[in-house]
């Protein structure tokens, strides 16, 4: 792991505990999947690249529009996705043929990958990169 990586994975894992609160983005008193990687970001590199708009809970589901992928696509680097790094963001379809919609970031590679998300119910955590995550995994970015 990369000192950079470490950074990345310090950071997010400070956010664990934090409940869970649609929209929001502060470590210790709420935030969501998205407010999550957002903290991270500034921790990391500073400003918000862009403002987020206001999204609903079900992130453009119904009208397929993939709001979140192109995001990423935009602010951070496309990774093939059997390159598994600590500090990774990961971007998840929750059912197949949806959007992508759920997000978090690889803390642990070895021996059994684990991630930090924020999830509705539990707030953030760390949770096992298992098979039912990682067949939901549509995509997988590095911070730039």
């Amino acid at each position: 792991m990369t000192p950079y990586q470490a950074r990345i994975v310090t950071e997010a894992q400070a956010w664990i505990g934090t409940p869970y609160i649609h929209q929001a983005s502060s470590k210790g008193a709420g935030t969501d999947c998205l407010g999550l990687l957002r903290g991270v970001w500034r921790a990391m590199r500073g400003p918000e690249p862009e403002v987020v708009p206001a999204y609903t809970p079900d992130w453009s589901e119904p009208s397929r529009d993939e709001v979140l992928m192109r995001a990423a696509c935009r602010w951070l680097r496309r990774k093939p996705l059997g390159d598994v790094s600590p500090g990774d963001i990961l971007l998840f379809r929750m059912r197949n043929g949806s959007v992508a919609k759920h997000l978090g970031i690889v803390g642990d590679v070895s021996p059994q990958p684990k991630f930090i998300h924020a999830y509705t119910g539990h707030g953030v955590i760390e949770s096992p990169l298992s098979e039912p995550w990682a067949r939901r995994i549509a995509a997988r970015f590095e911070f730039p």
